[in-house]
């Protein structure tokens, strides 16, 4: 992960995108696809590419779930939360995944080794409740199984 991008590196997205508005959220996602979040200096730089107010970027940026503004922990936890999964107790899971780790969805544990998000439905509801950890799916998971799970990857 990378703190701040290089010169270089904005100019490289930025040469795929026209200096328009309707490039602002491919930009922001290109961002974020390399940075793996959207810091307020890459906030600002796309802002003076584009010739927007920072305002402009951020309110775009905030309106849409898909962009983070802090840098991702580690691991990435995500808790299904789609109408098979929640009818499976991944409320459940997810009330004790966030107290087991101390955030709540959208937060990052203060060691920075977990972030912890829900899903609307990853499309895999004959496993539910689905959790998935990284890039691994773990199918009819329970709230102790989610718990063995984070104990076997701190």
């Amino acid at each position: 992960m990378t703190a701040m991008l290089t010169e270089q590196q904005f100019d490289r997205i930025f040469s795929n995108h026209s200096p328009t508005r309707d490039s602002l959220i491919p930009i922001l996602q290109d961002v974020q696809d390399t940075m793996e979040y959207l810091s307020p200096e890459a906030l600002e730089a796309v802002a003076r590419y584009l010739n927007l107010s920072e305002n402009d970027v951020y309110g775009v940026a905030t309106f849409y779930a898909q962009f983070r503004f802090h840098p991702p922990g580690r691991h990435r936890l995500k808790v299904c939360l789609g109408t098979a999964c929640h009818v499976r107790g991944s409320g459940l899971i997810l009330e004790g995944v966030s107290r087991r780790l101390g955030v709540v969805p959208g937060e990052t544990t203060e060691d920075g080794s977990f972030t912890l998000e829900r899903v609307a439905c990853f499309g895999s509801c004959a496993l539910a409740p689905v959790v998935v950890l990284d890039d691994k799916v773990y199918g009819r998971m329970t709230t102790r199984k989610t718990q063995k799970i984070i104990e076997d990857t701190e």
